[in-house]
């Protein structure tokens, strides 16, 4: 009898178990004869349940990142799959079932996320409606989400009627109306001031704790970021670096971790700081220890 050689074993698929996953996520814009890079290679993992914010200087990538997540645009290359739903090669009616059921997006804009014309309570209605929910299905939910955003006070006044910082929690509910998966801020509280500021992230944080919905906020508001377990930096498409964080225990102290982020390709981004504190310029020397990677200047 022979002996058969085993057969290989492969690794785990790249985010295999994440229900976001970027793997060498490009996005390429062409205007007359410029070509922009907006994601170069950009590789990003999310799971069930996080709160995740993405900062990064203007340009970097951010709010395209969100918008190939939303499948309002459409990557140019690599990979992104939101719930098993693969963004690369989706037909447009299977974006529009994904963007009504899977997930939800709330744009710094209020006005572009509100029915001028509708109450809050008819605006969260309006996707059960277009869901063919029932009536009372629809009034009840609408009810719960408002409640649990804190502006339950709203249900029956239109936006004109509300503060900024009511439209843009009325403007949570109506993208959770339908439990998407994912739920998407861009900015959310990028025109409020900064107590108006922590009550809509304070409401996003609710709907993470209460609801388990998976969040994903690009922010410039540093208050905001600081407030999340995870925050990830993107500079010039790519991702650079994580800060995690860890909440107070009665025997530890809270903490707060920054990480250099390598992709795939093996490649890490230096930060300013520390390229300019050496000096590292184009070339660098490496060298491998026991338990780390030596990086020193050429000179």
């Amino acid at each position: 009898m022979l002996d058969l050689p085993a057969p290989p074993q492969h690794s785990p698929e790249f985010g295999h178990d994440a229900l976001v996953v970027c793997d060498n996520l490009v996005r390429i814009y062409q205007t007359e004869n410029v070509e922009v890079q907006a994601l170069q290679g950009l590789d990003l993992l999310v799971h069930e349940g996080e709160m995740v914010a993405l900062v990064g200087a203007s340009g970097s990538g951010k709010s395209t990142l969100l918008n190939v997540l939303a499948a309002v645009d459409s990557p140019t290359a690599g990979r992104a799959r939101v719930a098993g739903h693969d963004l690369v090669d989706m037909s447009r009616r299977e974006q529009v079932h994904y963007r009504r059921h899977v997930v939800g997006f709330v744009r710094q804009q209020t006005a572009r996320n509100l029915v001028p014309y509708l109450s809050a309570r008819q605006c969260v209605d309006l996707p059960l409606a277009i869901a063919g929910r029932h009536r009372a299905e629809r009034r009840a939910r609408a009810a719960e989400l408002l409640e649990l955003v804190g502006v339950a006070h709203c249900a029956d006044r239109r936006a004109h009627e509300m503060s900024g910082g009511e439209q843009q929690r009325v403007s949570i509910a109506v993208a959770l109306a339908n439990a998407p998966r994912l739920l998407l801020a861009d900015e959310p509280t990028g025109e409020l001031d900064s107590d108006t500021a922590a009550e809509v992230f304070g409401a996003l944080r609710d709907v993470n704790r209460e609801l388990g919905a998976t969040v994903v906020v690009v922010t410039h508001d540093a208050a905001v970021s600081d407030q999340v377990a995870r925050t990830v930096a993107i500079r010039d498409g790519r991702t650079s670096s994580e800060v995690l964080r860890s909440h107070a225990t009665a025997d530890t102290p809270a903490r707060a971790e920054e990480f250099a982020v390598m992709d795939r390709a093996g490649r890490v981004q230096l930060p300013r700081e520390f390229r300019d504190a050496l000096e590292l310029t184009r070339r660098v020397r490496l060298a491998l220890a026991d338990d780390h990677v030596q990086v020193r200047s050429d000179r």
